[in-house]
């Protein structure tokens, strides 16, 4: 018998290749659609064999009978704390009161385990989400995938084609940086829902890069010389972070307000992903560096 799967933010970016990768491993796949969204965000999903459940985020007893019979959740919820507090809380407790034995919140992101309270605004949002979490009956797996290879193709100054450069904060140019494409992190999602016995924490990445090792690859594939640009401590770019953020309280009201992207560069040099569990599921054909740096 196949599981059945329920996964929230179905429509969006990673949330829709989730459920693409649930379906093509065999999972039955039920997704919970807002009643005021677009039926054709939704269309190709059920066209796919998905089972579309209409309900409002604070409807608790809608969503406790959306998930009846599913094996696992998976939040892909994004948003602010209206969304990864009160909608997952919402979320986590209809799964607990349907008796459903497992949780993957929407975690997707650097180990912000390891990062200090006030070095970013959204990885405060997931551990305040953890508090309520980690003290519920349910056994939750949170996948941690590092940057997601997109903000590459941004020209930040990490990784800048436009003018051949490669920032680097803090001391060491040869810092490995945990990097995953969302399809993989949707594959490798989609088989963590499907399998009974995940830990608390699944640490990914399609590759770990140095800005070093960016720039050997970017004059590879632009044929032309690529500088490497110092942009100083990490202490610096912590208080120059805090200060941008003060500055702009409107940003709190924006899911990437420019600070909250320098905020993710912070973090990008100040945690790893170690161990790597990429070999818990080896049918997961991970992405390398060149052919993400290829397409941009």
């Amino acid at each position: 018998m196949n599981k059945k799967i329920l996964v929230a933010g179905a429509t969006g970016n990673l949330g829709e290749r989730i459920v693409k990768a649930l379906i093509k491993r065999g999972a039955e796949v039920r997704i919970l659609n807002r009643k005021e969204t677009d039926p054709a965000k939704t269309k190709k999903l059920t066209e796919l064999g998905a089972e579309v459940i209409a309900v409002n985020m604070s409807d608790t007893q809608g969503l406790k009978l959306a998930c009846q019979g599913v094996s696992c959740v998976v939040s892909a919820l994004a948003g602010l704390h209206d969304v990864i507090v009160d909608s997952q809380t919402l979320l986590l407790d209809a799964a607990i009161a349907a008796g459903i034995p497992r949780f993957i919140p929407s975690d997707f992101a650097s180990d912000f385990t390891k990062i200090p309270e006030g070095e970013n605004r959204n990885f405060d949002l997931r551990k305040e989400f953890h508090k309520y979490l980690d003290k519920s009956p349910i056994a939750a797996t949170s996948i941690l995938n590092g940057a997601f290879t997109d903000i590459l193709s941004y020209k930040t100054p990490l990784y800048n084609p436009n003018d051949c450069s490669v920032a680097y904060w803090g001391d060491n140019p040869d810092w490995k940086i945990d990097f995953s494409t969302m399809d993989n992190t949707a594959d490798y999602t989609a088989a963590a829902a499907l399998d009974s016995a995940t830990p608390k924490i699944l640490r990914i990445a399609s590759f770990q890069i140095s800005p070093n090792e960016l720039i050997a690859i970017g004059e590879e594939v632009k044929k032309t010389s690529f500088n490497l640009v110092p942009m100083g401590s990490l202490e610096e770019f912590s208080a120059s972070n805090k200060r941008e953020r003060a500055a702009h309280p409107e940003g709190e009201k924006e899911m990437y307000p420019n600070w909250q992207v320098n905020q993710y560069l912070y973090s990008m040099f100040s945690v790893q992903n170690q161990p790597l569990d990429n070999n818990r599921y080896p049918d997961v054909q991970w992405t390398s560096a060149i052919e993400v740096i290829s397409k941009i």
